[in-house]
């Protein structure tokens, strides 16, 4: 059934199971590509699969022409674990100047809804899409998140670091989406008609730049490792048979290898069996209590002063005055930042290139 997101707020013993499908082809046929991706239809497909009382919820991470695209992570936890908050502070939804899909869509939210995840991409350079990539760094806040923006004034570093330092921090840090459970379905084509009888590209000028013997993977399931590991390291269950891939369009130009080509190259067969695998593994193990922290109903605190308030702390340190003792001052007496240019666009906030 299409998902009600109201029945979030049910107890879970009274809500239907959910599961959300995510296709992270980075294909649409709503831009320059102009055809959609397998992946989407792999995706359109678990979803007939599936159990019908179940609540299933689809996303495609396509690139759309103007639509949002999913922001980068901007790397708070490197500054301190308490300054990543939960769900994602960094961007907004409907902000004009950072629009950013993964709010746009509530992406959060419907994570936190769902009582197991089902990823389905392709192999891009022997990794994940570059959708799937931004979306699982921003899904850092997962592991350990603050879920207080309150207690550090929005993102106000200094606060954060010392937030870190305290007994209250032990009990807020957690994995808020612990407990559910992942599965990925990724594919590939193995360099399609690109390589010649040696496993080299054809069009290398320097075939010795290239050793097929030494590419990093044997087994190519691992190319999604990163984001599987993540899941784990985060409280997810990801089982070890609800982590395939499947290779087809060997040897094919890649016009000849799309959507519309897979039941001749077999692909239903070990798609459906992978789907069917899921299925039987989530409905035995059922639904997830939420965690204390929900994405589901979130409302971001007002922060206006704290914004006015980390723009004079940005416009001291313009003019080398970073708060006493905070690491940005520490750096500039070692000599190792600089980084306190009055003469910085205010707007843009960098120049055009670091070394002019």
């Amino acid at each position: 059934m299409k998902p009600n997101d109201d029945n979030g707020r049910l107890p879970t013993a009274q809500r239907p199971f959910r599961v959300l499908i995510l296709s992270g082809s980075d294909r649409r046929q709503y831009n320059c590509p102009g055809v959609d991706s397998k992946s989407r239809a792999l995706m359109m497909r678990m979803a007939d699969r599936l159990p019908q009382e179940w609540e299933i919820d689809l996303e495609d991470l396509g690139n759309v022409y103007a639509r949002a695209r999913i922001q980068s992570c901007n790397a708070c936890v490197s500054t301190s674990m308490a300054l990543c908050v939960w769900p994602c502070n960094c961007y907004e939804k409907g902000n004009k100047d950072e629009p950013d899909l993964m709010w746009d869509l509530d992406l959060y939210a419907r994570l936190d809804l769902a009582d197991a995840w089902a990823i389905i991409g392709p192999v891009n350079w022997y990794a994940p899409t570059s959708n799937f990539k931004l979306m699982f760094d921003r899904l850092v806040c997962m592991n350990g998140g603050n879920p207080r923006e309150e207690l550090i004034e929005h993102k106000n570093p200094e606060l954060a670091m010392q937030l870190e330092h305290t007994p209250e921090w032990h009990e807020l840090s957690r994995n808020h989406l612990e407990g559910r459970t992942a599965g990925f379905f990724c594919y590939g084509d193995g360099g399609g008609d690109e390589l010649d009888e040696s496993g080299r590209p054809r069009k290398l000028r320097h075939p010795q730049y290239f050793d097929p013997e030494k590419e990093p993977f044997d087994d190519m399931r691992q190319t999604y490792a990163p984001l599987v590991w993540q899941c784990r390291y985060s409280g997810i269950e990801v089982p070890d048979p609800l982590w395939r891939y499947t290779e087809f369009g060997n040897h094919r130009p890649y016009s000849e290898n799309q959507a519309e080509h897979m039941p001749e190259q077999g692909v239903w067969a070990p798609f459906d069996a992978w789907t069917d695998a899921f299925a039987t593994f989530v409905a035995g193990k059922g639904k997830v209590e939420p965690g204390e922290f929900r994405a589901y109903g979130y409302e971001a605190p007002k922060h206006r002063w704290a914004d006015t308030k980390l723009a004079w702390r940005d416009m001291r340190m313009r003019i080398g005055h970073a708060p006493k003792g905070s690491s940005p001052a520490r750096q500039e007496q070692l000599g190792l930042n600089r980084d306190a240019l009055l003469k910085l666009k205010l707007k843009r906030g960098e120049k055009e290139k670091v070394r002019e």
